[in-house]
């Protein structure tokens, strides 16, 4: 195995260790994330306190994208990315302190240190990825479809280890308890980061031309309506899932930790082999790669996904398999709308600086991610998760709306 290794281009060397450096940071996360959510509402924290936990998370996840990417075009895609993975080792050990320091303040800011690393690590990675794809000097329709394969290959993968972070969380809590699960993946994590300090490649992702801090915000309007969308996309996701469903799941079907966090991880881990797949699936009928049209045919489709369970639960219409059944639909169909977006923002991107047109998306990213989170606690404690639901179906709209202006064609970017 390792004389193959030896034999592949050193492109294809480098996405193999990005992969892996990703794919090592996922699992951590999932699990911690898991971790978290189910120590804190055993200790009877409040739905809005365990959204609370994650603020910081969030909103650094936010200014860490705002600012990773000229970061990243300074020092180096693998320079931010060991950072990364640094960091999460520290937020790691953060938790690894006697039960009476694990405040909400204290967890929070290990959580905003693990919201820095997380973004600098998905940054580095899907920047690296526009780097790397071998181009087709014959055809720029065939670069961009292997580019949007290796895009969804990375994110699929990712999300698939991410649900498995969720049922490795659920499973470390029950036979291993809380402060023993962190030490673990501590420790695993810091072998993977001695590692990479070695693997990667020093110059990667260098910008020939040093942007200056004012060129954080992008001039392009393609990029921008793409970011305004992934906004409410995941937005639209973390309203109802990042606490509201797992809380649901806990209390009003009596689920256990175990099969919360198995559940979960099943749904991750689906959504990330969609993921894969969207390439297939979203190209049946030619060779050419997507645009802004599939984004909006394919957010329209999502939409009716939270309507339906709403309405199903509403009038109590079988409210397990309405759930359960409409969330692995939402899935599927959330699955196939991120792939696209993660396809489009590299396809957008500018070769030199890629890191500051992918790290202001995934600026907008977090920003959805961190409004979804603080809604997702708040309109389940107030309202319910069919209020939750609503807002998704509201915020999937708005992306579906924002998608129309994104380019049909690449002369149109």
């Amino acid at each position: 195995m390792l004389e193959r290794f030896s034999q592949l281009s050193s492109e294809i060397k480098q996405y193999f260790i990005i992969t892996g450096n990703y794919w090592a940071f996922t699992l951590t996360d999932g699990a911690l994330r898991m971790l978290v959510v189910l120590h804190f509402h055993t200790l009877g924290y409040s739905p809005l306190d365990i959204a609370l936990l994650f603020l910081f998370y969030e909103i650094f996840g936010v200014i860490t994208n705002l600012t990773g990417g000229w970061l990243g075009a300074h020092l180096g895609l693998n320079k931010t990315m060991n950072i990364g993975l640094a960091l999460q080792v520290v937020a790691l050990s953060m938790l690894l302190v006697p039960d009476d320091w694990l405040t909400v303040a204290w967890v929070m800011a290990a959580q905003a240190l693990s919201g820095i690393a997380k973004d600098l690590n998905k940054m580095s990675a899907k920047s690296a990825i526009k780097l790397l794809v071998p181009s087709d000097s014959q055809s720029v329709s065939s670069s961009e479809q292997t580019l949007y394969k290796w895009v969804a290959v990375l994110t699929g993968s990712k999300n698939a280890l991410k649900g498995a972070g969720f049922f490795l969380g659920g499973f470390l809590l029950m036979t291993l308890g809380f402060t023993v699960a962190i030490f673990t993946m501590a420790i695993a994590l810091a072998l993977v980061w001695l590692l990479s300090m070695f693997l990667l490649k020093k110059d990667l992702g260098k910008a020939k031309n040093k942007p200056k801090f004012r060129d954080i915000f992008s001039k392009s309007r393609a990029i921008n309506y793409l970011s305004a969308a992934r906004l409410f996309l995941f937005g639209a996701r973390d309203v109802w899932f990042v606490v509201a469903l797992p809380v649901f799941l806990a209390s009003q079907f009596s689920w256990d930790h175990w099969s919360v966090g198995a559940f979960l991880a099943i749904w991750v881990i689906g959504y990330g082999a969609v993921q894969t797949q969207a390439p297939k699936i979203t190209n049946r009928n030619g060779n050419q790669p997507p645009n802004g049209h599939h984004a909006f045919v394919w957010a329209i489709l999502l939409l009716f996904t939270p309507v339906l369970i709403a309405l199903a639960l509403t009038f109590e219409l079988n409210p397990t398999l309405a759930l359960l059944g409409g969330l692995m639909i939402f899935g599927a169909l959330f699955a196939i709308n991120s792939s696209l977006h993660s396809y489009l923002i590299v396809s957008y991107a500018r070769n030199d600086g890629v890191s500051l047109d992918v790290g202001f998306y995934y600026m907008a990213n977090a920003m959805g991610r961190l409004i979804g989170t603080l809604l997702s606690g708040w309109l389940f404690q107030a309202y319910g998760l069919i209020t939750c639901l609503w807002v998704s179906a509201l915020f999937v709209g708005f992306a579906a709306l924002l998608s129309i202006a994104l380019p049909n064609t690449r002369e149109a970017i």
